[in-house]
Protein backbone atom coordinates (compact mmCIF):
# COMPACT_ATOMS: atom_id res chain seq x y z
CA UNK A 1 0.00 0.00 0.00
CA UNK A 2 1.12 3.61 -0.73
CA UNK A 3 2.22 5.35 2.74
CA UNK A 4 -0.15 8.19 3.31
CA UNK A 5 -3.27 6.77 1.27
CA UNK A 6 -6.34 5.71 3.59
CA UNK A 7 -6.25 2.55 2.56
CA UNK A 8 -3.01 2.52 4.75
CA UNK A 9 -4.44 4.95 7.51
CA UNK A 10 -7.51 2.47 8.01
CA UNK A 11 -4.34 -0.50 7.89
CA UNK A 12 -2.78 1.36 11.10
CA UNK A 13 -6.11 1.78 13.22
CA UNK A 14 -6.58 -1.92 12.56
CA UNK A 15 -3.52 -3.26 13.62
CA UNK A 16 -3.72 -0.84 16.83
CA UNK A 17 -7.08 -2.12 17.45
CA UNK A 18 -6.01 -5.77 16.94
CA UNK A 19 -2.92 -5.26 19.85
CA UNK A 20 -5.45 -4.48 22.32
CA UNK A 21 -5.41 -0.38 21.43
CA UNK A 22 -9.23 1.39 22.30
CA UNK A 23 -8.99 4.63 19.77
CA UNK A 24 -9.92 7.52 21.78
CA UNK A 25 -10.45 10.98 21.62
CA UNK A 26 -8.52 13.69 23.60
CA UNK A 27 -11.92 14.61 26.07
CA UNK A 28 -11.85 10.80 26.43
CA UNK A 29 -8.13 10.60 27.73
CA UNK A 30 -9.55 12.98 30.77
CA UNK A 31 -12.19 10.33 31.77
CA UNK A 32 -11.66 9.51 35.39
CA UNK A 33 -11.09 5.57 33.95
CA UNK A 34 -9.08 5.15 30.95
CA UNK A 35 -8.47 1.91 29.29
CA UNK A 36 -5.09 -0.15 29.43
CA UNK A 37 -3.82 0.71 26.13
CA UNK A 38 -5.20 2.92 24.14
CA UNK A 39 -4.20 5.55 21.14
CA UNK A 40 -5.33 8.96 21.25
CA UNK A 41 -6.65 10.24 17.92
CA UNK A 42 -6.34 13.62 17.25
CA UNK A 43 -6.44 15.29 14.07
CA UNK A 44 -5.31 18.87 12.93
CA UNK A 45 -7.57 20.13 9.99
CA UNK A 46 -5.08 22.62 9.07
CA UNK A 47 -6.64 22.25 4.91
CA UNK A 48 -8.93 20.29 2.48
CA UNK A 49 -11.59 19.65 5.64
CA UNK A 50 -13.40 16.86 3.08
CA UNK A 51 -10.11 14.67 3.50
CA UNK A 52 -10.75 14.63 7.16
CA UNK A 53 -14.44 13.88 6.33
CA UNK A 54 -13.00 10.50 4.82
CA UNK A 55 -10.68 9.58 8.39
CA UNK A 56 -13.55 10.35 10.01
CA UNK A 57 -15.62 7.89 8.55
CA UNK A 58 -13.17 5.20 8.28
CA UNK A 59 -13.21 5.45 12.56
CA UNK A 60 -16.79 5.52 12.70
CA UNK A 61 -16.87 1.65 10.78
CA UNK A 62 -14.31 0.88 13.37
CA UNK A 63 -15.90 2.32 16.06
CA UNK A 64 -12.76 4.20 16.82
CA UNK A 65 -13.01 8.05 18.27
CA UNK A 66 -11.04 11.04 16.99
CA UNK A 67 -10.72 14.55 17.80
CA UNK A 68 -10.65 17.22 14.87
CA UNK A 69 -9.38 20.80 15.39
CA UNK A 70 -10.35 23.39 13.46
CA UNK A 71 -9.16 26.43 12.23
CA UNK A 72 -11.20 29.87 11.63
CA UNK A 73 -9.55 29.98 8.33
CA UNK A 74 -11.92 28.70 5.12
CA UNK A 75 -9.42 26.48 3.83
CA UNK A 76 -10.48 24.32 7.41
CA UNK A 77 -13.96 25.74 8.61
CA UNK A 78 -16.19 23.97 6.31
CA UNK A 79 -19.29 23.95 8.72
CA UNK A 80 -20.88 20.95 6.85
CA UNK A 81 -18.00 18.93 7.27
CA UNK A 82 -17.97 20.10 10.95
CA UNK A 83 -21.55 18.88 11.01
CA UNK A 84 -20.81 15.80 9.65
CA UNK A 85 -17.47 14.42 11.54
CA UNK A 86 -19.71 15.58 15.08
CA UNK A 87 -22.48 13.68 13.66
CA UNK A 88 -20.38 10.48 13.35
CA UNK A 89 -19.19 10.51 17.13
CA UNK A 90 -16.51 12.50 16.93
CA UNK A 91 -14.76 15.24 19.45
CA UNK A 92 -14.37 18.65 17.57
CA UNK A 93 -12.37 21.01 18.74
CA UNK A 94 -10.55 25.10 18.38
CA UNK A 95 -7.33 24.87 16.49
CA UNK A 96 -6.24 28.57 17.64
CA UNK A 97 -3.82 30.66 16.43
CA UNK A 98 -5.37 33.62 17.69
CA UNK A 99 -2.09 35.26 18.85
CA UNK A 100 -0.59 34.76 14.94
CA UNK A 101 -3.90 36.38 13.27
CA UNK A 102 -3.89 39.64 16.40
CA UNK A 103 -0.35 40.61 15.27
CA UNK A 104 1.10 39.26 19.57
CA UNK A 105 -1.36 41.49 20.84
CA UNK A 106 -2.94 39.70 24.01
CA UNK A 107 -5.94 40.90 24.50
CA UNK A 108 -7.08 41.50 21.64
CA UNK A 109 -6.12 38.06 20.91
CA UNK A 110 -8.55 36.38 23.90
CA UNK A 111 -10.97 38.14 22.43
CA UNK A 112 -10.46 36.97 19.95
CA UNK A 113 -10.00 33.09 21.15
CA UNK A 114 -13.45 33.61 22.81
CA UNK A 115 -15.45 34.89 19.35
CA UNK A 116 -14.51 31.86 17.51
CA UNK A 117 -15.03 29.23 20.22
CA UNK A 118 -18.57 30.33 20.22
CA UNK A 119 -18.73 30.10 16.86
CA UNK A 120 -17.19 26.41 16.82
CA UNK A 121 -19.43 25.60 19.95
CA UNK A 122 -22.64 26.20 17.36
CA UNK A 123 -21.58 22.16 15.94
CA UNK A 124 -20.07 20.96 19.26
CA UNK A 125 -20.08 21.31 22.74
CA UNK A 126 -16.30 22.38 22.39
CA UNK A 127 -14.58 21.04 25.43
CA UNK A 128 -10.26 20.54 24.08
CA UNK A 129 -8.32 22.80 21.99
CA UNK A 130 -4.96 22.77 20.40
CA UNK A 131 -2.55 25.41 18.80
CA UNK A 132 -2.16 25.53 15.33
CA UNK A 133 1.83 25.72 14.93
CA UNK A 134 2.09 28.04 12.71
CA UNK A 135 5.76 27.68 11.61
CA UNK A 136 6.21 30.67 9.58
CA UNK A 137 4.41 33.42 12.32
CA UNK A 138 7.14 34.25 15.13
CA UNK A 139 4.27 34.48 17.56
CA UNK A 140 3.43 30.89 19.60
CA UNK A 141 0.16 30.33 20.28
CA UNK A 142 0.38 28.90 23.77
CA UNK A 143 1.97 32.07 24.82
CA UNK A 144 -1.62 33.73 25.36
CA UNK A 145 -2.43 31.86 28.33
CA UNK A 146 0.31 33.14 29.84
CA UNK A 147 -2.15 35.26 30.74
CA UNK A 148 -5.88 34.13 30.26
CA UNK A 149 -6.61 30.71 31.28
CA UNK A 150 -8.81 28.48 28.98
CA UNK A 151 -10.63 27.09 31.67
CA UNK A 152 -12.48 29.96 32.71
CA UNK A 153 -14.39 29.06 29.62
CA UNK A 154 -15.01 25.52 29.80
CA UNK A 155 -12.18 24.02 28.29
CA UNK A 156 -10.78 20.88 30.02
CA UNK A 157 -7.72 20.46 27.89
CA UNK A 158 -4.87 21.41 25.39
CA UNK A 159 -2.49 18.58 24.41
CA UNK A 160 0.63 20.21 24.67
CA UNK A 161 -0.52 21.67 27.91
CA UNK A 162 -2.34 19.14 29.76
CA UNK A 163 -1.12 16.00 28.28
CA UNK A 164 1.27 14.08 30.75
CA UNK A 165 4.14 13.34 28.11
CA UNK A 166 5.74 11.24 30.66
CA UNK A 167 3.38 8.71 30.47
CA UNK A 168 2.24 9.16 26.73
CA UNK A 169 3.81 8.54 24.00
CA UNK A 170 3.71 11.40 20.94
CA UNK A 171 4.07 10.56 17.42
CA UNK A 172 3.04 12.88 14.66
CA UNK A 173 2.91 12.74 10.88
CA UNK A 174 4.10 16.71 11.21
CA UNK A 175 6.92 16.53 7.41
CA UNK A 176 4.80 13.78 6.22
CA UNK A 177 6.59 11.20 7.79
CA UNK A 178 6.64 10.14 11.62
CA UNK A 179 10.03 11.39 12.93
CA UNK A 180 9.02 15.09 11.41
CA UNK A 181 10.10 16.39 15.28
CA UNK A 182 13.63 17.07 13.36
CA UNK A 183 11.95 20.06 10.82
CA UNK A 184 8.81 20.89 13.41
CA UNK A 185 8.95 24.32 14.49
CA UNK A 186 6.50 23.74 17.35
CA UNK A 187 4.77 20.32 16.76
CA UNK A 188 6.99 18.64 19.00
CA UNK A 189 7.61 17.29 22.58
CA UNK A 190 11.57 18.07 22.71
CA UNK A 191 11.65 17.27 26.78
CA UNK A 192 10.87 13.88 26.11
CA UNK A 193 11.79 13.33 22.39
CA UNK A 194 15.90 12.44 23.43
CA UNK A 195 14.16 9.54 25.85
CA UNK A 196 11.98 8.31 23.31
CA UNK A 197 14.74 8.02 20.37
CA UNK A 198 17.23 6.32 22.88
CA UNK A 199 14.46 3.55 23.48
CA UNK A 200 14.23 3.24 19.43
CA UNK A 201 10.50 4.13 19.38
CA UNK A 202 11.45 5.98 16.09
CA UNK A 203 10.33 5.31 12.85
CA UNK A 204 9.82 6.75 9.03
CA UNK A 205 7.09 5.53 7.36
CA UNK A 206 3.88 4.18 8.08
CA UNK A 207 4.92 0.82 6.99
CA UNK A 208 8.03 0.95 9.56
CA UNK A 209 5.26 2.24 12.42
CA UNK A 210 3.25 -1.11 11.28
CA UNK A 211 6.44 -3.28 12.10
CA UNK A 212 6.73 -1.56 15.57
CA UNK A 213 3.19 -2.22 16.13
CA UNK A 214 3.44 -5.99 15.03
CA UNK A 215 6.68 -6.54 17.21
CA UNK A 216 5.01 -4.98 20.30
CA UNK A 217 7.52 -1.61 20.57
CA UNK A 218 4.84 0.60 20.87
CA UNK A 219 3.80 2.46 24.26
CA UNK A 220 0.74 1.16 26.10
CA UNK A 221 -0.44 5.41 26.11
CA UNK A 222 -0.02 7.13 22.83
CA UNK A 223 -1.32 10.06 20.73
CA UNK A 224 -1.08 10.12 16.94
CA UNK A 225 -1.48 13.55 15.33
CA UNK A 226 -2.38 13.35 11.72
CA UNK A 227 -3.33 15.98 8.93
CA UNK A 228 -5.98 14.39 7.13
CA UNK A 229 -4.65 16.99 4.15
CA UNK A 230 -1.69 14.53 3.76
CA UNK A 231 -3.82 11.23 3.22
CA UNK A 232 -5.60 10.35 0.41
CA UNK A 233 -6.09 7.53 -2.53
CA UNK A 234 -6.13 10.25 -5.62
CA UNK A 235 -3.07 9.57 -6.87
CA UNK A 236 -2.51 13.59 -8.27
CA UNK A 237 -3.37 14.71 -4.78
CA UNK A 238 -1.15 12.43 -2.69
CA UNK A 239 1.97 13.44 -5.45
CA UNK A 240 0.74 17.23 -5.12
CA UNK A 241 0.81 16.78 -1.47
CA UNK A 242 4.25 14.90 -1.92
CA UNK A 243 5.95 17.92 -3.63
CA UNK A 244 4.17 20.55 -1.52
CA UNK A 245 5.62 19.35 1.87
CA UNK A 246 9.18 18.40 0.57
CA UNK A 247 9.62 22.27 -0.32
CA UNK A 248 7.74 22.68 3.37
CA UNK A 249 10.09 20.84 4.77
CA UNK A 250 13.44 22.30 3.37
CA UNK A 251 12.07 26.03 4.71
CA UNK A 252 11.18 23.98 8.16
CA UNK A 253 15.34 22.96 8.59
CA UNK A 254 15.85 26.76 7.68
CA UNK A 255 13.55 28.07 11.07
CA UNK A 256 14.60 25.35 13.38
CA UNK A 257 18.45 26.06 12.73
Amino acid sequence: MRDFSLDIYRTLLETLQAKGYELISYKDYFAKKRPKKFVILRHDVDAKPYNSLKTAQIEHTLGAKATYYFRVGKESNEPEVIRSIARLGHEVGYHYEDMSLCNGDTDQSWSHFQTWLDYFRQYYAVETICMHGAPTSKWDGKDLWKKYDYRTVGIIGEPYMDTDFSDVFYLTDTGRCWDGYKVSVRDKIPQFQDEWTAKGLVWHTTPELLKGIENNLLPDHVMITTHPQRWTNKTGEWYKEMILQNAKNIVKRIIVK
